[in-house]
């Protein structure tokens, strides 16, 4: 039986190809982004199998919309992948306070708003798979990019509690965790530096920024196949809470629960001593 998804941010990047992969395995799409125009340039008319609708996951009145729209055309949704989202680089103190909170707005508040119109059409259905779209800064600092880290880790926090909320409901969800892949991620249009330079960090902005165009496509994961990999997992049985997409995400990640670990147990006595009447 074909599955309807419903995807955010799928003009382009990963969201387009988890949306391919999604109707190349036979399945019924309602794609979303900010621009519904933009969607007409990358997926054929096709109301039978597709529905293009326009969704800035920052509003909750779109999301509810939208949601209402595709349970009208389609009569439910099997699978929602939060997948809109940018990154804000540069060390923090150059980023200004509007900054932080847009990075919030898009990154965290956006997932709450979808989830938070999805998750009764879900409950009410008794099934349902919900993928996060995290990253593996979500799960490892990365200096220069503190505010991105911070909201991918807030998607990760929300993600593993609220599993545990939906799980008795029949419907599962997938914290994805990718390493660099080859998207736009890198060019302006996805990404955003601090607008209030600081003399401090400057020679450390010129290395991120240089590091940042070096990188651009040229990354070693392929979003083709990370959109079949998803069709996989939502096809699974018992998917995973967490799935980390590329070899590099599974290294770093791996490195770092490592490290983790030592340092428990190196401070364990200290740790426990705080415990007492």
């Amino acid at each position: 039986m074909s599955k309807v998804w419903m995807i955010t941010g799928a003009s382009r990047g990963l969201g387009a190809h988890i949306a391919q992969a999604a109707l190349n395995a036979g399945d019924r799409v309602v794609i979303t982004a900010r621009r519904r125009e933009s969607l007409d340039e990358l997926f054929p008319n096709d109301p039978s199998r597709i529905l293009k609708l326009r969704l800035d996951v920052t509003e909750q009145a779109q999301a509810d919309l939208a949601v209402q729209a595709a349970q009208a055309h389609f009569g439910r949704i099997d699978v929602l992948v939060n997948n809109a989202g940018y990154g804000q680089l540069g060390p923090f103190e150059t980023n200004s306070h509007a900054q932080v909170e847009r990075q919030f707005q898009t990154n965290v508040f956006g997932v709450f708003n979808v989830c938070r119109a999805v998750l009764p059409l879900m409950r009410g259905q008794r099934a349902g798979h919900v993928f996060n779209l995290s990253s593996m800064g979500g799960l490892i600092g990365m200096g220069g990019a503190a505010l991105y880290s911070a909201s991918k880790f807030a998607v990760e926090g929300f993600s593993e509690s609220l599993a545990q909320e939906v799980s008795g409901f029949g419907i599962h969800l997938t914290l994805v965790e990718p390493g660099v892949f080859r998207t736009d991620f890198l060019d302006d249009s996805s990404m955003a530096f601090g607008s209030e330079p600081v003399a401090d960090y400057a020679a450390f902005v010129d290395k991120l920024r240089g590091s940042c165009a070096a990188g651009n496509h040229q990354q070693t994961g392929s979003p083709a196949r990370l959109g079949e990999a998803l069709v996989t997992l939502a096809n699974t049985s018992n998917p995973p809470l967490r799935y980390l997409a590329g070899s590099d995400a599974y290294t770093q990640v791996s490195a770092k629960l490592a490290r983790m670990q030592e340092q428990i147990l190196q401070w364990q006595t200290l740790s426990s001593s705080t415990d007492g009447p």
